[in-house]
């Protein structure tokens, strides 16, 4: 079981942390910094998303360049995200999150003064440092201080109101856009950092797992960050200039350090990736569909907002706001497809949405230069929402769930660095696959033919993650063994 720290301090309620009620004042405070504290990631990603094209045109940069700005953010994110859930688990979760809170906000205000393209990729690395010590610690604070009934209801109510940041998020940042500067994007982090920081405080109670060590395996996450950078690196070093010798000591450096992480994780005592948590079969397919998915999910989003600006005319604030029904939908829909799986179990609703999202992404081949909102756009998005919403909540639920709550943190890492690396890997291998490189986020007959491939390759993806649902992933309904 994970004993809870000052279960009984002023700002818990008197009450063990460990068995909130999700319909409690407290389960509902902390429901609300969860929400809030996840947002600052995610919002970040869609209004940077957004952001893009101002960025190329104030900076000069290439679409490699824009490559690198989101890409940069989650390699960090991706690399170092196992480390941050185990350094939540060992050290409190609350803490750790809070730290992540403040690096954040921190290199959110250098990504806004950053006054060349390379300055700016290297905020947001040290960004998404941040959002990997905070993006663990909001659900794995949520699995461990909600009682085990609760726990799936409170996992749905934590994807559906992140929803609603998402569905702010575009309206923000187009509104910004529209009014000011790309540098305002970034700025916006700011307040809502500062609120997430006092309800943490105040409502929050600290958490961790006491049998734990204090040992950390940093060589293994050296190891993987370098991994992931060179096989980054590599992606988009080949969609800019071919093949070349950067490229083939990048995918050199990539080999040589994924057998070190091998090496390190099978003599280290404490390894970021706990042996008994990776051989859970439920747990093994929940991240393989993850991966599938996701990354899809993260070049659809990308490309489609480009293409609404590139290609068809629309304004930031057009463009974002276009994913609205998406959001919306995800929200509407993730307490009853999370209700729905721990009745007839997750394999259904994990192959169901897939399907739903590969039709998604065919329907958004219609976004061309004369788009329309309502005859064009909105079918996609509002398809894409439905499977969303059908499919995120069971997918989030079963891949935390399956696993002892003592190891939420590292749960939570794990699936979200599954995440994180399918979107970084996607977003930098698509484009390539799909002809796009040098100054093609400002040519729109190159972006619209590699949108349209883009589009054809995200729906394979999300067939094949369906396949997997379906032949991995057990009918049983989701429960979480605390021991």
């Amino acid at each position: 079981m994970v004993q809870q720290s000052g279960s009984h301090r002023p700002g818990t309620f008197g009450a063990p942390s460990s068995a909130l009620a999700v319909r409690s004042a407290p389960g509902r405070w902390v429901l609300v910094a969860a929400v809030l504290g996840s947002s600052l990631a995610s919002v970040d990603a869609t209004v940077v998303t957004i952001a893009l094209p101002a960025i190329g045109a104030d900076l000069g940069g290439s679409f490699a360049g824009l490559q690198w700005t989101v890409t940069g953010y989650t390699l960090t994110l991706a690399a170092l995200i196992l480390l941050a859930g185990a350094a939540g688990d060992r050290f409190g979760r609350r803490r750790v999150f809070l730290f992540g809170v403040v690096w954040f906000t921190v290199a959110s205000v250098l990504c806004a003064v950053a006054p060349t393209m390379a300055l700016l990729i290297a905020a947001r690395v040290l960004q998404g440092i941040g959002a990997a010590l905070l993006t663990p610690g909001s659900l794995s604070i949520i699995e461990s201080v909600f009682r085990p009934e609760d726990r799936s209801a409170a996992v749905a109510t934590w994807a559906g109101f992140s929803g609603v940041a998402g569905a702010l998020a575009p309206f923000a940042g187009g509104w910004l856009l529209g009014i000011g500067t790309w540098r305002w994007v970034f700025l916006i982090n700011v307040p809502l950092a500062l609120v997430v920081i006092g309800l943490m405080v105040r409502y929050v109670p600290e958490s961790r797992d006491e049998d734990s060590t204090a040992r950390l395996d940093w060589a293994g996450a050296v190891a993987t960050s370098v991994a992931l950078g060179g096989l980054t690196y590599a992606l988009i070093d080949v969609g800019r200039d071919g093949w070349s010798a950067a490229t083939a000591i990048a995918l050199a450096v990539t080999a040589t350090a994924g057998c070190v992480l091998v090496a390190v994780e099978r003599t280290t005592d404490a390894p970021i990736l706990s042996p008994r948590i990776l051989q859970i079969r439920q747990f093994q397919a929940a991240n393989l569909v993850t991966f599938l998915a996701y990354g899809a999910i993260a070049v659809y989003f990308l490309m489609l907002t480009l293409q609404l600006q590139v290609v068809s005319g629309w304004s930031p604030l057009a463009a974002g706001l276009a994913t609205t029904p998406t959001v919306i939908l995800t929200l509407a829909l993730s307490r009853a497809s999370a209700s729905l799986s721990d009745r007839v179990g997750p394999r259904v609703p994990m192959t169901v949405g897939p399907l739903v999202l590969a039709v998604a992404t065919l329907l958004a081949l219609s976004a061309d230069a004369d788009a329309a909102f309502v005859p064009d756009v909105l079918p996609s998005v509002t398809v894409f929402g439905l499977g969303l919403g059908v499919f995120v909540a069971p997918l989030t639920a079963t891949a935390i769930g399956s696993v002892p709550a003592a190891h939420a943190g590292v749960a939570s890492g794990v699936n979200n660095a599954v995440a994180r690396t399918a979107s970084l890997i996607a977003i930098a291998a698509v484009p390539v696959l799909a002809g796009l490189s040098g100054d093609a986020f400002s040519d729109p007959t190159q972006f619209e033919s590699g949108f349209a491939t883009s589009m054809l390759i995200c729906s394979a993806l999300f067939v094949l993650a369906a396949l997997a649902a379906a032949t991995a992933t057990t009918g049983r309904s989701t429960t979480d063994a605390d021991d």
